[in-house]
């Protein structure tokens, strides 16, 4: 594939998919990872994408209406998603009850949790089996699977939740802006992970940079229910409504 028919084609997947990765570029047009890591960086010089670490994404997006699937989310901005894991990894403490949900950054924190005392609750089949593996007490909640972030939803979800109360809730948001605070693209996963924010006494929303100034379709909660852990953020105006931490 000559380049020109090369960019061309990552441009169609992007305006597709919002945001690709270079595995899965890799895959559409038969070049090699180093030759499509040259071609995003061309393209992001040219102002025609967002080059992030593992892929690309839309530039100047601020309504996204699809979700991505895990294995995509979890290819993209990963050197950022694993500062932001492990920063909130040592907030758990031995004395903690832990909600942990589906988000690709907060299931990356069952890599790092140290303590062996504490409780942990999670909405995400593939977090649990991780936090098993380390001999750490696990529940999770009931509810009907989700394709594509694998996360558990619906009304035995609500319903395992309002069985427990939380020290720490930890979540993961696809859109954080001032004006519509943190939002996901599903309205079920949405009511879920508002329901986990309420029964916590802190809670937190852990979100790399590309998620602001972005709005998704179902709103959580306000911003100013969660502090947010981040690895940079884009604009300081939200510092006047809730809690920052740069890691």
């Amino acid at each position: 594939m000559l380049a020109e028919q090369r960019m061309e084609t990552i441009l169609t997947e992007l305006e597709q998919q919002r945001a690709v990765s270079v595995g899965h570029l890799c895959e559409v047009t038969g070049a090699s990872e180093a030759t499509i890591r040259r071609d995003l960086t061309l393209l992001a010089r040219q102002g025609k994408l967002n080059k992030v670490h593992g892929g690309a994404v839309l530039i100047g997006e601020e309504f996204r209406g699809e979700e991505l699937d895990m294995e995509t989310k979890q290819q993209l901005n990963m050197e950022e998603k694993r500062r932001i894991a492990r920063y909130a990894a040592g907030l758990v403490t031995d004395e903690d009850v832990v909600y942990l949900d589906a988000g690709s950054t907060v299931m990356l924190m069952a890599d790092y949790i140290q303590v062996q005392k504490a409780l942990f609750v999670t909405s995400s089949i593939e977090c649990a089996a991780k936090l098993t593996r380390r001999g750490l007490r696990v529940y999770v909640l009931g509810g009907m699977l989700k394709p594509g972030t694998v996360a558990l939803v619906g009304t035995e979800a609500l319903l395992s939740l309002k069985r427990y109360n939380f020290t720490k809730a930890f979540l993961g948001a696809n859109g954080v802006a001032v004006s519509q605070g943190f939002t996901t693209p599903d309205p079920e996963e949405a009511a879920v992970k508002a329901l986990a924010a309420l029964r916590a006494r802190e809670a937190y929303v852990l979100a790399d940079a590309s998620k602001f100034d972005t709005i998704t379709a179902a709103e959580m909660f306000p911003l100013e229910d969660a502090s947010i852990i981040t690895d940079r953020l884009p604009d300081q105006r939200y510092r006047e409504y809730t809690s920052i931490e740069e890691v």
